[in-house]
C-alpha cells in the first residue's frame, strides 16, 4: 500500500539524500573548526565565544610553569594524575605530530587513541574508500561512510573525538615519489598498512628522515608489533633484508582476520607512538611483541640490532633520498602496492574461458565437470551448484576423483566425452590447479577467468561475495 509520502523507494532515495547532506554539513563543520582552531593558535589562544577552546588563563605559563589551558587540564587530566607521565608528558604530546599510514583494521584504533589523548597534529593517509567489509573490524568508518573516501571518515570521527587538535587528510596513496614530501612533515610514523612493498618503503624512507617508526601487522588469529630506527635501533631491512615470497605475503582479504586482533595491535601502535612523542617509558625499539589470539597470549622477544650490512641504515649505507625516489618497491618485493587482489596470468588463452562462456555452455547443456579449488571453509560460504570441492593442496591426492567424476558424467550423457573446468575465488589458484592438470594429461582442463568474483560480476549479481 503507497502512504502519503510516495512508495518505499521514493522514501529510501529521500533518506539516502539527507544523510549524504548530513555527512557534508559534519565535514564542512568539522573542516571550519579546526581553521578556528588554528587561527585562535595563531593569535595566541584569543578566546572563542562559543566555549570550545578555552583561552589560557593570563600568566599561566609563569604562574604554573606550563602551557596547558584550564580545558586541557580539564580534558587530560586523567593523564595529568599520572606520576609518570603528568604535565611534561602531556605537553610533549601536544607539541607532537603523528602520520598514521592507513585508515583500516590497525590504523582506526590507533587513530582515535592518538586523536583522544590530544597529539598536537596527526596526519592520516590512504587513497581507499568504505567498504561493507570493513565494519567488522576498522572501527573508525560507520555505515553512512560507506563509498566515500576512508580519510574523510576517519578524519571526522577523530575531530568528532578531540577538535583542539590539527587533523591533516592525506588523500593519495603513499608512493616513493611523496612520501618524503608527507612524512617529512611529522616527528614519527605509523605503519599500519598490510603489504611488503609499503613496509620497506615506509621503514627506508623513515631511515632517510631520521622518523622513529611504530610498525604493526595482523592476519588471520596472530598479530606483531615493534619499533624501528629508533635510538640506534634496527629498521625493518635489519630484520627482513630480502623480502619474503609473495605467496608468503598474507592479507587480510585473502587469508581473513577477527576483527578484535588489528584492533589490538592498532592500540599498542598508539600506545607505542604515544610512549615515543611524551618520552614517557620505553619503546619496543629492538624488541617485538607477538601477540596470538586463540591462546589469548602476548609475548615479548628479542630481535636482532641494526645490522652492520643493512643496505639503508648501516654506516657504510648510502642510501640517499634521490636513491629512495627512484626504488621500484613493486619489483622488490614481487607484490603489488595497490590493495587491489592479485591477478596471475599463468595459462595461455585457450585454456581459460569467461565466466560468461561458462554459463552459455551450462545452458547448452555441455556434458562436463567443475572443479572448485578453494578451501573447504570458503566452499562452505558460497558455491555453484554441482561443483565438486577439492582444495589446491589436495589436488594430487585426489585426482582419481576427477577421473570418476569425468567418467559418471561422459557415461550420464550418451557416452560423448566430459570437459573439465576449474574455478577458486579469483582465478589465480584455478591456473596453478590447471598447470598442474596439463602436465599430468588432463589436458583439455580449463580455468574461470576471475572465479567466483566474475560469475558474481558478469553472470550473477545475486551471489554473495566475502
Amino acid at each position: 500500500m503507497e502512504s502519503k509520502y510516495g512508495d518505499a523507494s521514493e522514501i529510501r532515495r529521500e533518506i539516502e539524500a539527507l544523510k549524504a547532506t548530513r555527512n557534508d554539513i559534519d565535514t564542512r563543520i568539522s573542516a571550519l573548526e579546526a581553521q578556528l582552531q588554528e587561527i585562535s593558535l595563531q593569535n595566541g589562544n584569543d578566546a572563542v565565544s562559543n566555549g570550545s577552546f578555552c583561552p589560557p588563563i593570563s600568566g599561566l605559563e609563569s604562574g604554573f610553569g606550563h602551557d596547558l589551558t584550564p580545558e586541557m587540564i580539564y580534558r587530560y587530566s586523567r593523564h595529568l594524575l599520572l606520576p609518570s607521565f603528568g604535565v611534561q608528558g602531556q605537553s610533549n604530546l601536544l607539541k607532537s605530530s603523528v602520520l598514521v599510514v592507513g585508515a583500516g583494521g590497525l590504523g582506526s584504533p590507533a587513530l582515535l587513541y592518538l586523536a583522544a589523548c590530544g597529539v598536537g597534529r596527526l596526519g592520516i593517509v590512504d587513497n581507499d574508500v568504505v567498504e561493507l567489509n570493513n565494519m567488522h573490524r576498522q572501527i573508525i568508518h560507520t555505515e553512512e561512510y560507506i563509498g566515500r573516501p576512508k580519510v574523510k571518515s576517519a578524519a571526522a570521527a577523530c575531530r568528532s573525538i578531540n577538535s583542539t587538535i590539527k587533523i591533516v587528510e592525506h588523500k593519495e596513496a603513499l608512493r616513493a615519489s611523496n612520501a618524503l614530501e608527507i612524512m617529512s612533515q611529522y616527528d614519527l610514523v605509523v605503519d599500519a598498512t598490510d603489504n611488503a612493498p609499503s613496509r620497506y618503503m615506509i621503514s627506508d624512507c623513515c631511515v632517510v628522515l631520521g622518523k622513529p617508526l611504530v610498525s604493526g601487522a595482523a592476519v588471520g588469529l596472530e598479530g606483531q608489533l615493534t619499533v624501528y630506527n629508533y635510538n640506534g635501533g634496527p629498521c625493518y631491512r635489519c630484520l627482513f633484508p630480502t623480502p619474503p615470497p609473495s605467496t608468503a605475503c598474507q592479507r587480510c582479504s585473502d587469508s581473513g582476520v577477527l576483527g578484535v586482533v588489528p584492533g589490538v595491535i592498532g592500540c599498542l601502535q598508539a600506545l607505542e607512538a604515544i610512549k615515543i612523542a611524551s618520552a614517557v617509558g620505553e619503546p619496543l625499539s629492538g624488541r617485538m611483541l607477538l601477540f596470538d589470539a586463540l591462546s589469548a597470549r602476548i609475548r615479548i622477544v628479542k630481535i636482532r640490532g641494526r645490522s652492520l650490512q643493512c643496505e639503508v641504515c648501516s654506516e657504510n649505507a648510502s642510501f640517499s633520498k634521490e636513491q629512495f625516489q627512484e626504488f621500484d618497491y613493486e619489483k622488490f618485493t614481487q607484490t603489488p602496492l595497490s590493495s587491489s587482489p592479485l591477478k596471475l596470468n599463468l595459462l595461455q588463452a585457450d585454456s581459460r574461458i569467461s565466466s560468461k562462456e561458462y554459463k552459455e555452455r551450462i545452458v547448452n547443456g555441455e556434458a562436463h565437470v567443475l572443479v572448485d579449488v578453494r578451501p573447504k571453509h570458503h566452499f562452505r560460504i558460497v558455491c555453484l551448484p554441482r561443483s565438486l570441492n577439492i582444495p589446491l593442496p589436495s589436488l594430487e591426492a585426489r585426482v582419481h576423483e576427477i577421473s570418476s567424476a569425468l567418467e559418471k558424467e561422459g557415461k550420464t550423457n550418451s557416452g560423448s566425452g566430459a570437459q573439465l573446468y576449474v574455478l577458486c575465488r579469483r582465478g589465480n589458484d584455478s591456473q596453478r590447479a590447471v598447470q598442474y592438470l596439463h602436465k599430468i594429461g588432463f589436458t583439455s582442463a580449463k580455468d574461470i577467468v576471475g572465479g567466483l568474483e566474475g560469475w558474481a560480476r558478469d553472470v550473477d549479481p545475486s551471489l554473495p561475495m566475502y
